[in-house]
């Protein structure tokens, strides 16, 4: 059952990286081990700025959108 479970974050990570979405636990492991004691941003607040890096959202709406 583990190695299933590992099987599938990796799927999943995987997935994510592929549309552009960094990984949330990466991203907190990160900063715990090489950021100690500054902030860490909540999953929502991770979402959205991934997806301003990468498209530009300004206010909910992407850059250069109709």
């Amino acid at each position: 059952m583990d190695r299933l479970r590992h099987l599938w974050r990796r799927a999943v990570q995987t997935a994510r990286l592929m549309v552009g979405v960094p990984d949330y636990d990466t991203y907190v492991a990160h900063r715990t081990t090489h950021h100690p004691g500054e902030p860490i941003m909540s999953y929502p607040e991770f979402f959205r700025e991934r997806q301003r890096a990468r498209y530009g959202c300004e206010g909910g709406r992407i850059s250069g959108c109709c």
